[in-house]
């Protein structure tokens, strides 16, 4: 693990351990090279399927609706484990906040404000303000 690892073989009774360049445990996707970007893109890509069942399965697009669907089911996914795999490359920052910028436009009558108005009305802050705060479950 690590950017100078050697790869060496190892072996356990005889038999080589397999190499494995990453590994999912506890929902958290850990590679060989320690960067987050695949655990990114699958927390994203989770998020992305939600908000599409909440769009095409609810008729009802008020700020209460919308927002207890967002906090409830897809926020979670996208704080699970953030401690530990928190990133701090813009990509993969961008990349998040897009999840809830998409979710904003879902509410009635605001789908066309900017994002920081949407947040504003909606009661919300931005997903890399808010891993920052201290006040965020641990």
């Amino acid at each position: 693990m690590g950017f100078n690892n050697p790869h060496d073989d190892y072996f356990m009774d005889a038999i080589q351990i397999q190499e494995v360049h990453e590994e999912k445990n506890l929902g958290v996707i850990v590679s060989d090279d320690l960067k987050w970007d695949k655990q990114c893109v699958a927390v994203v890509k989770k998020a992305n399927k939600l908000l599409g069942i909440i769009k095409r399965n609810f008729v009802d697009r008020s700020k209460a609706t919308i927002l207890a669907l967002y906090k409830s089911l897809i926020r979670p996914h996208l704080e699970y484990c953030i401690q530990l795999w928190n990133s701090h490359l813009a990509k993969d920052i961008k990349l998040i906040e897009c999840v809830q910028r998409r979710a904003t436009k879902l509410v009635h009558g605001i789908e066309n404000w900017k994002y920081d108005d949407r947040l504003k009305f909606l009661g919300l802050t931005r997903l890399d303000k808010r891993r920052i705060r201290s006040d965020l479950p641990r």
